[in-house]
């Protein structure tokens, strides 16, 4: 019975009820009581409070598997940015890092430059909140947070490392880990997955580069590790039957091959489920999104169980003067974002042989990359020279007949960070979206939200994929129902993901009125937990009519409930043990 006598804590009535199976949605009134979906009926239901939903949707709550919310869920554990967008369930400890081991210097040096998170909050938030030092401790303490969303994790590799080699061994390349430490290695990787962690995050590519004055541009501790280190412990993971998450060396291609065939499983021995990043229309390499399906499917067919992640918008970034990650797939770029000195970096920026040198690396067009390196393709957003605004690099060049290279790092020298730019790097072509959107092969993910504050804003990814759906569609609404939630509670193996009778009442009512081209747009607001730095946001305030976490509302047309953040609503996520 409801608290005041009534059969249910909350009615939803006349919504579209989507359950997270991909199974036809129909109009249904939901009853919602301790925290989970009890009724689901053509009929009417009464409860304490009453929602009329007419004409509006139900879906469980999106999951978003790729974040980096590490620092960030210490600091502000209502984690507002994704809950208003509907996201219930967050991943983190992405890309090999992770805040389980490493002490609070040792994290900002792993965290602040490649993630962009700012360096000071990184190192106040651990040492504010620490007091674990096992991974189950780790989890214990994440469940004391007023958590607003359900959140869970992966142990990094980099952290895994660091912690066991110190950060310093852990990223000299003349370096091995010893048969003890490997060990050592194993034992709290077995530990985090008894606590229930998702598997083992890692990092091989070598353009992620760390911050601070110790170890500073070494690459992340885990490109460092050997092939035979990392089969130890993916044997640990594939045992388990959980997760590697995974980001292939993109200096070497070809390298994608072993990892490819780590997936299969051989033997009798189980495949090891792989997440990589990502599967993307890339501009640099357009034909790059036609290889990454078929490969899969391959490999799958085979024996394994691999997946890409997918993030299903255009994936545009904005810059403040030349402090963003793109720089550093090439040696020009690195050598300049090794500098923090402003005077330093200018005085590097201005020589005429550095500018050789980037230029170069800028015309190299067979070059691995990500970025595609055209300065024609980078619009100035905001600069204290107004006559530059909303041209591109390559047109402020032509008008004073310099190269663009030479025009990019003019502005740079001459304003700093105050000249803003963006660009777009992928995913810029709809039918070619469409595409990749659809692909069996790929995960709905790869938000990033918590890290590049000043770079990206993808927090409201899920919505826009149910727009083209809903608009387009290239699928079903409710596939893509599915394939932002129950497809990816039940590859994870945690409970999420589902909104059937019985299950916890993690949801969203949205109204497809407004699935529209307010989605698109991108503002900026200050952010609370790290001192009122001004971050990029997505704002679409009419499309989310409400986000429960547990049964409990959080968010609904543009405001939070007076108790969020002070009052505990989500909880950590557990993998389920191979059966």
């Amino acid at each position: 019975m409801g608290s005041d006598g009534r059969d249910f804590d909350i009615v939803i009535r006349g919504a579209r009820w989507f359950d997270g199976t991909g199974g036809p949605s129909a109009v249904r009134t939901l009853g919602l009581r301790d925290g989970r979906l009890a009724a689901v009926t053509t009929g009417d239901l009464d409860g304490a409070r009453v929602i009329d939903a007419t004409g509006k949707w139900v879906v469980p709550g999106f999951i978003d598997i790729h974040t980096h919310y590490d620092a960030e869920v210490l600091a502000a554990p209502g984690l507002g940015e994704s809950v208003r967008h509907g996201v219930t369930t967050v991943v983190f400890g992405s890309c090999s890092l992770s805040t389980v081991h490493v002490d609070p210097l040792d994290a900002a040096d792993l965290f602040s430059r490649v993630e962009a998170v700012p360096r000071e909050h990184v190192i106040a938030s651990l040492e504010r909140t620490r007091t674990w030092t096992t991974a189950a401790e780790y989890v214990e303490a994440l469940e004391r947070l007023p958590l607003g969303p359900n959140v869970t994790a992966f142990l990094g590799q980099s952290d895994l490392r660091a912690a066991v080699m110190g950060l310093g061994r852990a990223t000299d390349a003349r370096v091995r880990p010893t048969e003890a430490e490997i060990r050592r290695m194993e034992l709290l990787l077995v530990d985090a997955l008894k606590a229930g962690l998702l598997g083992l995050s890692e990092m091989r590519n070598p353009w992620d580069k760390l911050d601070g004055d110790r170890y500073r541009s070494r690459t992340l501790p885990s490109t460092f590790a050997t092939r035979a280190e990392r089969r130890r412990l993916q044997t640990i993971v594939r045992s388990a039957g959980r997760v590697l998450q995974s980001i292939p060396n993109l200096t070497y291609p070809v390298a994608l091959i072993p990892a490819l065939a780590a997936s299969l499983g051989r033997g009798g021995r189980k495949p090891l489920k792989t997440s990589y990043l990502t599967a993307a229309d890339v501009k640099a390499n357009p034909l790059l999104m036609h290889v990454m399906g078929p490969l899969a499917r391959i490999v799958n067919r085979l024996g394994g169980d691999f997946r890409w992640q997918h993030l299903p918008v255009p994936f545009q970034v904005h810059a403040d003067g030349i402090d963003l990650v793109i720089f550093e797939e090439f040696g020009a770029g690195a050598a300049a974002l090794h500098l923090k000195d402003e005077v330093e970096r200018n005085a590097l920026l201005r020589d005429e042989a550095y500018r050789r040198r980037f230029r170069r690396d800028y015309e190299r067009r067979w070059s691995p990359r990500v970025w595609h390196r055209d300065f024609y393709d980078a619009r100035i957003v905001d600069c204290p020279d107004a006559s530059v605004i909303g041209k591109t690099f390559g047109h402020v060049g032509d008008e004073r007949g310099v190269h663009p290279v030479d025009a990019f790092l003019d502005l740079v020298v001459e304003h700093g960070p105050k000249v803003r730019w963006e660009t777009t790097i992928s995913n810029h072509r709809p039918a070619a979206l469409n595409k990749l959107s659809a692909l069996p092969e790929v995960q709905m993910g790869f938000s990033d939200a918590g890290a590049h504050l000043r770079n990206m804003a993808f927090y409201n990814f899920g919505l826009r994929l149910l727009r083209r759906a809903h608009h387009e569609g290239f699928m079903t609404v409710e596939r893509a129902v599915h394939r932002l939630t129950g497809e990816l509670g039940a590859w994870y193996t945690i409970d999420a993901g589902f909104l059937r009778e019985g299950d916890r009442a993690d949801l969203v009512i949205i109204d497809p009125d407004h699935l529209d081209a307010s989605l698109d747009d991108v503002h900026e607001a200050p952010a609370a937990a790290f001192d009122g730095l001004v971050r990029m946001v997505n704002r679409n305030d009419a499309t989310v009519v409400a986000t429960f976490v547990g049964g409990t509302q959080l968010y609904g047309l543009g405001s939070f409930t007076p108790d969020f953040e002070t009052r505990r609503t989500g909880r950590f996520l557990r993998a389920r043990a191979a059966s």
